[in-house]
């Protein structure tokens, strides 16, 4: 009953995803007793990176793989997981989706494994606390920045993530990351350039205020969450802090006062201040360039954003700037 009930929802995603006319992979289905073998009955616990799923490791097929459990799917985000990741699991940058279970009262995702696991919430490596070089930091941006401007403009219509954040990158072999959770993704119709949802999903201290106060969808909702997780990579905090001074609780206050008092270095990760080397007029440069694309990013104003696209390319330059 579980499978034909989950299995219908799934369908009717999938048809709706298929509206774009393009090819879902293939999504192989797993049983109950392969998930629960694999995972010694959800004893592996490994990874919270939402409130709504968990994470386990465990073995197929002789191979080591990630199982995402829902334990909360309301407004069917695990369907909706599913249908996304299929059409995007082709791509370098996204943890790959090797097929679901519906066998469960709500589904559970298998991926292929991510060694390094997820970001933390600092944008650092999760499982071990250690920070990422500012070389890595800047490798990790402009690859997800290609990724989501891929979501962007592949598809006659746009689809728009919602949700973009640390935790939902994972690093696999030789630290490449990989964006996963399409649960709160929304699709913009074919012509269009906006979407209306009167539900604001998304994680506080990344929601684009102009989503937040008009319900109204554009690409720049994910530019703005974009600019918040660039200042988190660049300062090593978290975007939200309750230990930071009452008006600098979010990351974009704190950093925009930083700003205003010309405190350029306070604003700059220890971490990275204290690499090998030192920093050189190149990686200041590289710093501040970075800085001003998150500020850029983060603009109030929907309309004084760049476009994914754009900030794929500024990232780029940026990078190319230490050569």
């Amino acid at each position: 009953m579980l499978f034909m009930k989950n299995g219908s929802k799934l369908l009717e995603e999938l048809i709706t995803c298929c509206k774009d006319k393009c090819r879902c992979n293939p999504i192989r289905g797993f049983s109950a007793k392969q998930v629960l073998e694999a995972t010694n009955y959800f004893q592996s616990y490994c990874y919270s990176t939402e409130s709504y799923y968990k994470w386990y490791k465990g073995t197929m097929d002789d191979r080591p793989v990630l199982i995402k459990k829902y334990h909360l799917n309301d407004n069917n985000e695990a369907y909706r997981d599913i249908a996304i990741s299929s059409r995007m699991s082709s791509q370098k940058n996204v943890l790959k989706l090797l097929g679901c279970c519906l066998e469960f009262s709500h589904p559970a995702l298998v991926y292929e494994d991510a060694e390094n696991g997820p970001l933390s919430s600092t944008g650092g490596i999760n499982f071990n606390s250690l920070s990422l070089s500012w070389n890595m930091r800047l490798k990790v941006a402009k690859e997800m920045a290609y990724t989501i401007s891929y979501l962007h403009i592949a598809f006659a219509r746009p689809i728009i993530h919602r949700n973009i954040k640390p935790t939902i990158i994972f690093l696999g072999k030789d630290y490449l990351p990989k964006l996963c959770d399409f649960s709160f993704s929304i699709s913009i119709p074919e012509g269009e350039t906006q979407v209306k949802d009167l539900v604001t999903a998304g994680t506080f201290g990344f929601v684009d205020p102009s989503y937040f106060t008009t319900s109204i969808i554009t690409e720049h909702t994910d530019v703005y969450s974009f600019g918040v997780f660039l200042l988190v990579l660049l300062t090593g905090q978290c975007a939200i802090d309750f230990s930071r001074h009452e008006i600098e609780h979010n990351i974009c206050f704190y950093v925009a006062n930083l700003v205003e008092k010309k405190q350029f270095r306070e604003i700059v990760d220890p971490k990275i201040l204290e690499e090998e080397g030192g920093i050189s007029k190149e990686k200041e440069l590289q710093l501040q360039a970075f800085l001003s694309l998150a500020l850029a990013c983060t603009k109030e104003e929907r309309e004084e954003r760049p476009l994914m696209i754009d900030v794929a390319k500024q990232l780029v330059k940026i990078e190319r700037a230490a050569c």
